[in-house]
């Protein structure tokens, strides 16, 4: 027979175990936290849209977080960011839409230039800018 040596970190024997914020950062733990995904999602294309924040009124979990954006076009949307990607829930701030069943994208520029022609100028007009900076810069 196999003996087994277990260090108390490996046993969760709290409930309390995700809460806890010592265990948060425990190697072997894949814990995400989706505010601070969403956050970084928003810095991301902010510039590119309207408005875009994360939602304060619906709940943000560890698995789970809304963002509401507003396109260039003046259409509003809140979208729902879990680890499967990033979906419209509702065509307004703050909503969520059980009967709506739209796909999910892997990321937020999928999804925006899915749904703003606008954002899609915008953005490729940035990256048009960054990559000639990066040519003068090569050639200087």
């Amino acid at each position: 027979r196999m003996e087994t040596d277990y260090s108390p970190m490996e046993l969760p024997n709290n409930t309390g175990f995700e809460e806890d914020s010592d265990y948060r950062d425990f190697e072997g733990t894949d814990v995400k936290d989706m505010r601070l995904e969403a956050e970084a999602v928003v810095n991301d294309v902010l510039f590119a849209v309207s408005n875009m924040f994360v939602s304060k009124t619906l709940p943000c979990a560890e698995d789970v977080a809304y963002i509401n954006v507003e396109t260039r076009e003046r259409n509003r949307y809140c979208l729902e960011l879990t680890e499967a990607g990033l979906r419209v829930v509702a065509y307004d701030f703050d909503q969520t839409d059980d009967r709506l069943q739209t796909p999910y994208h892997e990321t937020v520029y999928s999804l925006l230039d899915s749904l703003s022609p606008a954002y899609r100028e915008v953005f490729g007009n940035a990256l048009l800018q960054r990559l000639e900076a990066l040519k003068k810069e090569s050639q200087s």
